[in-house]
């Protein structure tokens, strides 16, 4: 008799995953070989690279971490971790980020700490942030969480970090994407493979949240329910409990999943104007790199805020910063110029129209 279908579900998208990091591996200077059932990555070195493997040396395997927080989505996320790695070769630990919001926020995460363990995880560890207060509470939050992820990625030297994000966190984040009127890109939600080098890797993004719960509840997973994810002062937490409620009594079952794939389609459309945009950017600038108006002007308002954007962030602004009103207003300069004066950007970034020519720098 097999696993329970939630556990068989949550096992096969990590088991994906998993096959995804080591083909990626291997084509980045590692191959994979069969040995006694199991994939085993092998580093490959260039002609004349020394000091070769020995032939009687076993090559590391690749190291994948978990980011658990100890709810039912990154439990159910570690123990499918736990439990494929080891088939396919692959060293499994896991991180939990103590963000130190609440009262004994570091007793969880000891908690944490101690289940990781008991799954068999290892390395294991629990890190400690600073939450600022840029961009709001959650956004900090998130900020401080990536930034430490960041980093035990590199001390530990994990190929990848799975994150637990589920179906549902996606149709919430497109949401959340719609109500700031950020464009395509924001309506596409999450990837599922983000970060430097694909370093991110969220396998849970086709499974529902009950999907993941009920993995935990099968397997007695003791799981801990951030009382952060029923705060009214959250906006996340609002549209969870009740914006989508609301939506889905006034349109009917189904509306997660439509958001959701909104997102994938979102994602391929702004993929493919990205392209576009970067492919275009050399043929607007002149001789000296500035940015020629008029070529400007003959392109697809899409492709040219992309170009805009790109500028923007390469002078200097804050990619989170920098929001569609923003870009609007460096438009104008090229669609509806009337002699306005300089565009202020965040990062103390300016833009202007000088000479047929569009001029973003540094303030």
């Amino acid at each position: 008799m097999g696993p329970h279908p939630a556990v068989a579900a949550i096992r096969l998208a990590v088991r994906r995953v998993l096959h995804d990091i080591l083909n990626d591996t291997s084509c980045h200077g590692r191959t994979s070989e069969h040995a006694g059932g199991r994939i085993v990555a092998r580093r490959t070195r260039p002609v004349g690279d020394i000091p070769e493997q020995s032939p009687n040396e076993r090559p590391p395997s690749p190291l994948v971490l978990v980011a658990c927080s100890g709810g039912a989505d990154s439990m159910a996320l570690a123990s499918a971790l736990a439990f494929e790695a080891p088939k396919l070769g692959v060293r499994a630990g896991g991180i939990t980020v103590d963000h130190g919001l609440q009262p004994g926020s570091d007793l969880r995460a000891e908690e944490v700490v101690v289940r990781l363990r008991g799954l068999g995880l290892d390395p294991v560890e629990s890190i400690t942030v600073t939450v600022g207060r840029d961009g709001g509470p959650e956004a900090a939050a998130r900020d401080a969480r990536y930034a430490a992820l960041d980093a035990a990625a590199e001390r530990h030297g994990a190929t990848a970090v799975l994150l637990g994000h589920t179906r549902d966190d996606q149709a919430e984040t497109v949401l959340l994407g719609l109500a700031r009127g950020s464009g395509i890109r924001s309506l596409s939600g999450m990837a599922a493979v983000s970060g430097a080098g694909g370093r991110y890797r969220r396998p849970f993004l086709q499974l529902d949240r009950q999907t993941a719960r009920k993995a935990c509840m099968v397997q007695s997973l003791q799981v801990w329910d951030d009382p952060h994810n029923t705060d009214p002062a959250y906006t996340r937490s609002r549209l969870r409990h009740e914006g989508l409620p609301a939506l889905e009594k006034a349109l009917g079952k189904g509306v997660v999943e439509a958001l959701a794939r909104t997102a994938q389609l979102s994602r391929d459309d702004a993929d493919a104007l990205d392209t576009w945009a970067s492919q275009a950017e050399a043929s607007v600038r002149d001789a000296a790199g500035l940015l020629e108006c008029a070529k400007l002007y003959a392109l697809p308002p899409a492709v040219r805020r992309r170009i805009l954007r790109r500028a923007a962030i390469a002078a200097g602004a804050p990619a989170g910063s920098l929001f569609a009103r923003h870009i609007e207003e460096v438009d104008r300069l090229i669609t509806g110029w009337r002699g306005q004066g300089v565009i202020n950007l965040p990062g103390k970034v300016v833009a202007q129209r000088q000479g047929g020519r569009l001029v973003i720098r540094q303030g």
